[in-house]
């Protein structure tokens, strides 16, 4: 399935080619990020212990974290009890994938357009960038 991505319009009608609307400011941010890339690799969830892990957070900023996807709907949590022990898991809610698709198609379009542009600059003007010069 292709997905049409779509340029934002500045209040004067113009097409800001760069202004990248789609790019979903609650996904946006590194540790959500890595949330939702790795119940999107889950797609039976995991708990939240796994995905604690996966993502390198501690318990306190997980949380944080899955309280702000709870409230946008992107993520769905189900506590439970196993073996005497409260378990919690997470997975991805259908709205949180389609979402999710569409933020990683408007990132790719980003890649793509700083690939072109940088393969528009001229190479000397790029050493000398390196340089910082």
């Amino acid at each position: 399935m292709r997905q049409v991505i779509r340029m934002s319009s500045s209040k004067d009608g113009r097409t800001s080619q760069y202004a990248y609307a789609g790019l979903d400011r609650v996904i946006h941010e590194r540790a959500r990020l890595g949330v939702l890339t790795s119940l999107a690799a889950h797609p039976k969830g995991l708990r939240f212990g796994d995905l604690k892990q996966l993502c390198g957070l501690t318990d306190g900023n997980l949380s944080r974290h899955m309280q702000v996807l709870q409230a946008a709907r992107l993520i769905e949590v189900t506590k439970s009890v196993e073996r005497n022990r409260p378990q919690t898991s997470i997975r991805l809610t259908v709205e949180g994938r389609r979402r999710f698709v569409g933020y990683l198609a408007v990132l790719e379009q980003v890649v793509r357009d700083a690939a072109v542009a940088v393969k528009r600059q001229p190479a000397r003007r790029m050493a000398r960038a390196a340089a910082g010069l």
